[in-house]
């Protein structure tokens, strides 16, 4: 059984609700990147409902069972649910609609959503909203619901909202606006220099492009950890970051350069050329910086040093901890 699994929702078609476009295929985009890290290693096992033409309708019955046993005691590993479609708001409180929602029965209610998460034995939970009033689930209050009766969120459980929770979310481009930046961020806009891309990595994605939309996305967590969601092509490797000890001898060191770092000279050395390929690496990913000037070529030809940025003394603290 995978130590990883996904229930993914998208709703296009509804008796009685306005239609979506974009709610299907965000679900399968969705589907497609998360079950597969870019390396092409399994992630996450996806069981995906969409409704449409020529589809099986996502009733509440049917989308209460599949979310009752994708939250089972019996699972512990991480649990993702992911939600495209219309988001409704009450005097019961915010709900996901549901194909057959209807006035005085929307279909699920977020606070049991959340609900059923906190009662998961599952390691970690993520949640994503791409809906109206999203950002209800979780929070201290729903858009026309009572803090007394909202639910709290336990250990590890994350959930990004596209909106908050008296705000309307978006489509555009045959996606979901919240959506697709969503993709983006996990395709390595917010992967870190490891590839890793985490939900708090995400959200930062999505809120500073949403700069200039009235649509703002919504970040709760409790997580003890930040577990990528999905893993990109690192920028350094991390038996490249395991070196940095080896080059700094502390995270305020500098190290000395000189023309046989650079293969193009005639006293170029193997041994130095490696190092100089490496350092390379670490200055794109921001880890490394020049003493002076910017270029390592001509630092390398005129014997200067090079020493560690800021967040290179932070990967170099990791390294010596055993951390990487």
């Amino acid at each position: 059984m995978s130590h990883r699994r996904a229930l993914i929702v998208g709703i296009n078609d509804y008796a009685s609700a306005q239609c979506l476009t974009g709610c299907v295929a965000d679900a399968k985009a969705v589907t497609e990147l998360i079950s597969r890290n870019e390396d092409e290693s399994v992630n996450f096992q996806c069981d995906t409902l969409i409704s449409g033409p020529h589809q099986d309708m996502v009733t509440a019955p049917y989308l209460r069972r599949k979310l009752e046993e994708h939250f089972d005691q019996n699972f512990i590993g991480d649990a993702l649910f992911y939600f495209s479609g219309h988001g409704a708001a009450t005097s019961l409180g915010a709900h996901l609609l549901t194909y057959e929602g209807a006035q005085y029965a929307p279909g699920i209610p977020m606070r049991d959503l959340v609900d059923l998460a906190n009662k998961s034995r599952a390691r970690n939970v993520f949640i994503f909203l791409d809906c109206c009033y999203a950002g209800a689930a979780g929070g201290d209050e729903e858009a026309f619901g009572s803090i007394e009766n909202e639910a709290r969120l336990r250990e590890g459980i994350t959930i990004l909202a596209a909106a908050r929770p008296r705000q309307c979310a978006q489509e555009a481009a045959g996606h979901g606006v919240f959506t697709r930046l969503v993709l983006a961020a996990m395709c390595g806009g917010a992967a870190d220099i490891r590839g890793r891309v985490s939900a708090a990595g995400i959200y930062a994605y999505c809120d500073t492009v949403l700069g200039a939309f009235d649509q703002r996305p919504i970040y709760k967590s409790h997580a003890a950890t930040l577990e990528p969601i999905r893993k990109c092509l690192p920028i350094v490797r991390d038996k490249e970051l395991r070196k940095l000890p080896i080059y700094f001898s502390n995270q305020t060191a500098s190290y000395q350069l000189c023309s046989s770092y650079e293969e193009t000279n005639i006293d170029a050395i193997p041994k130095h050329v490696a190092i100089f390929k490496t350092f390379k690496q670490f200055q794109t990913a921001g880890l490394l910086r020049c003493e002076t000037g910017q270029d390592l070529y001509w630092t390398a030809l005129r014997s200067e040093r090079v020493s560690l940025s800021p967040l290179g003394q932070l990967y170099w603290e990791l390294a010596t901890a055993g951390h990487i």
